[in-house]
């Protein structure tokens, strides 16, 4: 993950139309994510992410993170949907403990692993230490009481302007093209994840809001290190 400048670390979350992906990848996006959780309505079946892969794959995108989006999965239920859908990470925004964290990078050695926390208060990034020295990033969710992620509201940004933690992190709750240079200047991540923020309706993204988003970010100014 590159650090705050025009290089940021961009993933779109919810993606569920081929056609949409590959423009938000063409955009500039770093990752394009799936929801792979069945309560989600941005859910989609392991056959539509592969055909979603496939899209990016025969588009040339191959360096385009595929993202898939877990919530206290089984591993074998896991590893069915990263072979099936050709993912290159999986995100984890369930429950899901540090052993199985590495039990689940034993499994797949090759794919690359992000634990989400939703974040209330100073306990809750406590809690995000065990899990430092067993995935690839971490990534800081707004908490709330029934839904896992993609709820639009936004963290206190303010009371992470000294986290940093061991492994690069990822800002997502609530960002869109308005509010994404306030979230930048305030909490320095390495990377930025956007879902409802750039949606019509849930998993049927707005390609003029992700197109203001990448040139919004292109126009701001290098940050200077935390």
């Amino acid at each position: 993950m590159a650090c705050v400048d025009s290089s940021l670390w961009v993933k779109i979350c919810g993606l569920t139309v081929p056609g949409q992906a590959v423009e938000i990848a063409r955009q500039g996006a770093s990752a394009i994510g799936f929801i792979s959780a069945p309560k989600s309505p941005r859910y989609v079946t392991p056959l539509q992410i592969q055909a979603i892969s496939e899209a990016l794959l025969a588009a040339g995108y191959d360096q385009v993170e595929r993202v898939g989006v877990f919530v206290d999965a089984s591993l074998d239920d896991l590893q069915i949907v990263a072979m099936t859908g050709q993912l290159t990470t999986l995100q984890l925004h369930g429950q899901e403990s540090p052993t199985y964290c590495q039990q689940l990078r034993q499994c797949l050695p090759h794919v690359k692993l992000i634990k989400a926390f939703r974040i209330r208060n100073d306990t809750d990034l406590a809690a995000i230490r065990p899990y430092e020295d067993v995935v690839d990033a971490l990534l800081l969710d707004a908490y709330h009481p029934h839904l896992q992620g993609g709820t639009g509201e936004t963290l206190d940004w303010r009371s992470l302007q000294t986290f940093r933690p061991a492994q690069p992190w990822i800002l997502a709750g609530g960002i869109n093209p308005d509010n994404i240079a306030e979230a930048l200047q305030l909490t320095h991540p390495d990377g930025i994840d956007l879902s409802s923020g750039v949606e019509l309706n849930p998993g049927n993204k707005c390609l003029q809001k992700t197109q203001q988003l990448f040139t919004r970010l292109q126009q701001l100014p290098a940050l200077p290190a935390p």
